[in-house]
């Protein structure tokens, strides 16, 4: 089962130094992940001005159990990176070539 997650940062003035002080904790996670097959698309949501505010991350679990499971030791939410966090049922379209 495919879910997408939506994920927003803070907006105080440390927000953007929260996010990159443990961005590649989170990106090395997201590797192990896709290596597994749990990860499926993802990256950082950007302002206009192309700094990052949040994330956006397609993952495919058995369930959301187990997805939640697998964020409890997410760095973005154990360091309070993501403030607004929202995780729904999805299907990625398949597109014929």
């Amino acid at each position: 089962m495919q879910f997408i997650l939506i994920a927003y940062d803070g907006t105080d003035s440390d927000a953007l130094e929260r996010r990159l002080k443990v961005r590649q904790e989170h990106l090395a996670k997201i590797e192990k992940m896709k290596e597994k097959g749990e990860f499926i698309a993802g990256g950082a949501i950007l302002d206009d001005n192309g700094k990052m505010t949040g994330s956006m991350i397609v993952y495919e679990f058995p369930d959301r159990k187990t997805l939640d499971d697998r964020l409890r030791d997410e760095p973005y939410f154990t360091t309070g990176v993501w403030k607004h966090v929202e995780i729904k049922p999805f299907r990625m379209a398949v597109m014929k070539q």
